[in-house]
């Protein structure tokens, strides 16, 4: 696991701050390749790109985590809006926010993710 001085200012910002990076900038929001994406604090398996679809919002959104269990979601009533934050659990990591305006046919949720707050594992060939 990675320490709060191992962390670029952009990963400590979103992941220790609860900041949000700026839509369309982060590494995988257009991201097509194969595989699991872990949290970039600590490893933790969190999305597989199974479940990865465009939201067209500019950030990496999923239907589902790849464990419920390795996630923890709390209320987040910043910025004057209710929303359901998304954490890592084994770290303690803010990673996004999980919306209900999700593809329908997959559970209606949309877990909207930091870009910087994952890496992509066992990236294989664009689709």
């Amino acid at each position: 696991m990675k320490q709060n001085d191992e962390l670029s200012k952009e990963l400590y910002a979103v992941a220790r701050k609860g900041g949000t990076e700026r839509a369309f900038t982060g590494k995988y929001w257009n991201e097509h390749g194969k595989g699991m994406y872990k949290c970039a604090i600590c490893g933790t398996e969190l999305f597989s790109s199974d479940t990865k679809f465009d939201s067209g919002t500019g950030w990496p959104s999923f239907t589902e985590p790849a464990n419920l269990e390795r996630i923890e979601l709390r209320p987040d009533d910043s910025g004057g809006m209710h929303r359901m934050e998304v954490i890592c659990k084994t770290c303690g990591a803010h990673l996004g926010h999980v919306f209900d305006d999700g593809p329908k046919e997959k559970g209606g949720k949309r877990f909207c993710i930091n870009s910087v707050c994952l890496e992509l594992e066992n990236k294989g060939e664009e689709k």
